[in-house]
């Protein structure tokens, strides 16, 4: 009995959790490398996009880990796609001392625009840095922001994965 209850708790919160998930919002942009990044082309993978910037002191502790995370992830299923809302030039010069391992999405304002939330006034209400984990169907799994992320990152990757 104890089990049946337990197998009815999990089904209604796993409905529940489901019904709450959103459709991310679709985009397309040129990565610092040229290349033409399109959302809606990477159905079927999971994605992750981070949102951060070269002044967030938090997203300076947090690139290197997102770094080891990505170098983990070598099946092209996986993606990483780190957006910031500044302009090559400031990129570039950050990147030179502090590497990234996945795509760096610049001058990303109009990716903040849909992807924060706005406070009654239509305020930007958004963390640094933003994680957004995007599911294969497009809608977003997993959201989060702020320090030390990896792990509940890491860890909803790979129960993503293995939904194959």
């Amino acid at each position: 009995m104890r089990y049946l209850l337990f197998l009815v708790f999990v089904l209604a919160f796993s409905s529940l959790a489901n019904a709450q998930m959103r459709y991310a919002e679709s985009f397309t942009t040129v990565d610092m490398n040229g290349r033409t990044v399109d959302l809606n082309a990477l159905k079927g993978k999971v994605v992750l996009l981070t949102f951060w910037s070269t002044r967030c002191v938090i997203c300076h502790s947090e690139i290197p880990k997102l770094n080891r995370m990505a170098t983990q992830y070598t099946d092209p299923d996986v993606v990483f796609l780190a957006a910031s809302m500044e302009n090559e030039d400031k990129i570039q010069s950050y990147i030179k001392r502090n590497p990234f391992n996945f795509d760096i999405l610049p001058n990303s304002f109009g990716l903040v625009l849909k992807y924060a939330k706005k406070d009654g006034k239509g305020n930007i209400a958004m963390g640094f840095p933003a994680y957004f984990l995007i599911d294969r169907d497009g809608k977003i799994d997993f959201q989060s922001s702020g320090w030390d992320q990896t792990k509940p990152l890491d860890a909803a990757i790979a129960r993503l994965q293995a939904k194959r």
